[in-house]
């Protein structure tokens, strides 16, 4: 019997790996539809008659449930099991994005977007703590963790590029219908994935599940408020201050609760903590980059939205083939600060190449970024769960997805606001670009001082 409770050894080579697949399409659903929408609002604005103020709920939505409720979501797949868990979440999806795709309003479509964040909050955890606890080997668990990383790394691209093309050639429902077939293909799926025992942690804890919401929640609405106001707007500091303040307090709680939503012994692991703060930091560098691509791509060089979305292929081959070949195959043989230090150091020089000359050095950026998004996406989604009692797998797989999202938050709104302040009359321009992406490199080697620091050793498996 393995620490986690699943019979991970007695189950047969093959259906191992036909667990992967399942879990990878569900990380795409679950990364995807973080940017698929976005080439479509426009769309979508004009077919609803949505107003310039509230057409950012699309988006919003479906940010501030999924991470406001991924320490929910990870507490509840280890009380139903994370088969089963992963299983709901999945149908849930299906139905959320079938709801979205049919709405004939505004409010049906933020609801849908809304209950797409929820069910991915189960599904996200569900599916990472599945990963962790049925590929065990080290050769194995390097392979699997290199896939599902090249997911997480391409997914946001990929995203951008399939809204773009299901836009422009179909409709903007279909970059909702489409999670349909997907999600439940691989529900259809779970019946490879092995069963598990729930964990019989006691009850939910009720001041930590709202604290973490209403924290995550008050901290991503005071990101996303910063973009159309200012930082010193005292809406802004307002919601940011109230972010803090319930975190501090979510902390606390958790720290004298008998069976909290995030054990602080997940945390206190030194190269675990490390693992979240790199992604964290990854995830605030990139998701400015990928914004600034594409504004780039189609403002400067005149691409239509498609080819600008067909651009960050190159990165999304990059970020495959980081994951995969490099990161998936040294997985076992070197630690993982051997991955993840010229990880962040091969994107940070990618950002530095598009400040001196953008469209000279496109490509290289787009590669180099693309390598080192998935040299650090592999190990640290390990690194997240290794060594986890089996009761604290969920907790973990969710803070690794929080740490994402959180990032992707703040770098969306942070890097943009450095974008238009830097550029003249507050229109951007290529100068707001370079500067931004300077920023976002000079974050990227702030991660790697921290990994440096925290990420020592072989993993515990």
């Amino acid at each position: 019997m393995s620490h986690n409770g699943l019979r991970a050894e007695s189950l047969a080579p093959e259906q191992k790996w036909l667990t992967l697949p399942v879990v990878a399409a569900a990380q795409l659903l679950v990364v995807l539809d973080g940017t698929i929408v976005n080439i479509a609002l426009p769309s979508a604005q004009d077919a609803l008659g949505m107003s310039d103020a509230d057409r950012q709920w699309v988006i919003t939505a479906y940010a501030l449930a999924f991470g406001g409720l991924l320490m929910i979501g990870g507490r509840i797949g280890s009380a139903l099991g994370h088969r089963r868990a992963f299983r709901i979440g999945l149908i849930g999806f299906a139905a959320a994005s079938a709801l979205g795709g049919a709405a004939p309003g505004p409010g049906t479509l933020f609801a849908a977007r809304a209950l797409q964040g929820a069910f991915a909050a189960v599904l996200a955890p569900a599916g990472l703590s599945i990963l962790s606890t049925t590929f065990t080997e080290p050769r194995e668990r390097g392979r699997a963790f290199g896939v599902f990383a090249a997911v997480g790394a391409g997914g946001s691209a990929v995203g951008l590029i399939a809204g773009g093309l299901l836009t422009e050639y179909a409709d903007w429902r279909w970059c909702l219908h489409v999670n349909v077939p997907v999600a439940l293909l691989a529900a259809l799926g779970t019946a490879s994935v092995p069963r598990d025992r729930p964990s019989t942690g006691g009850r939910l804890d009720v001041a930590g599940a709202l604290l973490s919401a209403a924290g995550f929640a008050a901290v991503v609405q005071g990101f996303s408020q910063a973009e159309s106001r200012s930082w010193g707007s005292p809406i802004v500091l307002g919601l940011l201050a109230a972010g803090v303040l319930l975190v501090a307090a979510f902390v606390a709680v958790e720290r004298r609760a008998p069976h909290p939503l995030l054990p602080m012994r997940v945390l206190r692991d030194r190269a675990r903590a490390g693992a979240f703060a790199s992604v964290g930091l990854m995830f605030t560098a990139m998701f400015g980059f990928y914004l600034f691509m594409s504004y780039y791509a189609q403002t400067v060089l005149g691409f239509s939205p498609v080819q600008a979305g067909l651009m960050l292929i190159i990165n999304a081959v990059a970020a495959l083939a980081g994951s995969t070949l490099i990161a998936g195959r040294l997985h076992d043989r070197v630690p993982p600060a051997a991955l993840i230090l010229p990880g962040l150091i091969a994107a940070a020089a990618g950002m530095f190449l598009l400040t001196r000359e953008p469209a000279l050095y496109l490509v290289p950026a787009l590669v180099l970024t693309g390598l080192g998004l998935g040299c650090v996406m592999s190990p640290t989604a390990s690194l997240a769960t290794a060594g986890v009692r089996g009761e604290d797998i969920g907790a973990a797989s969710a803070a690794y997805n929080a740490a994402q999202q959180l990032g992707a938050a703040l770098g969306t709104a942070l890097l943009n606001t450095i974008a238009v302040s830097s550029s003249p009359e507050g229109t951007t321009s290529v100068h707001g670009y370079t500067t931004a992406l300077g920023f976002a490199a000079g974050i990227l080697v702030v991660a790697t001082g921290i990994a440096a620091l925290t990420v020592r050793g072989k993993e515990t498996p």
